[in-house]
């Protein structure tokens, strides 16, 4: 089977990362019904930010289980990354980051963002930037980050 993992073998992948105002932990398909909240009172700010012209528009609870089943399975085998952005109880999805593997050449993986729609007034959607931009390169193995349509 051709090994396309982004990250090499021996490399242990973050589980988590604790600030103080939330919690990054892998996405995962026990997230759907906080995620999809999140994401479908965050259809304005989310338009475009993926490389998808109306995602999220339209998107339903079974596309949405479906993208976080993808999510969960490309994490176990090393092809992406998705964590969710949660609070530090663990009770609300704030939003979502996701390391994928880039096609530019000039950068290694490319790395989304985002933070619900009501909290943007607060700069947490800034601070996640800054924390993730700290973090890849002080635990991850990338030389290269890319942040589409933020750098």
């Amino acid at each position: 089977m051709y090994d396309r993992s982004i990250v090499p073998k021996n490399f242990k992948v973050p589980e988590e990362l604790k600030t103080k105002d939330f919690l990054l932990r892998p996405l995962k398909i026990n997230d759907l019904i906080k995620d999809y909240e999140a994401v479908m009172s965050s259809v304005e700010h989310l338009r475009g930010r993926m490389d998808e012209s109306d995602w999220p528009a339209g998107l339903t609870i079974e596309e949405n289980l479906i993208d976080l089943g993808w999510h969960q399975r490309e994490f176990t085998l090393g092809h992406s990354f998705a964590y969710t952005v949660a609070s530090l109880d663990g009770e609300d999805c704030l939003g979502c980051c996701y390391i994928y593997p880039s096609e530019n050449q000039e950068v290694e993986v490319e790395v989304f963002y985002w933070i619900r729609q009501n909290l943007l007034e607060t700069g947490l959607e800034d601070y996640l930037g800054e924390v993730l931009k700290q973090w890849l390169k002080t635990d991850w193995p990338f030389e290269r980050v890319g942040f589409p349509d933020r750098d």
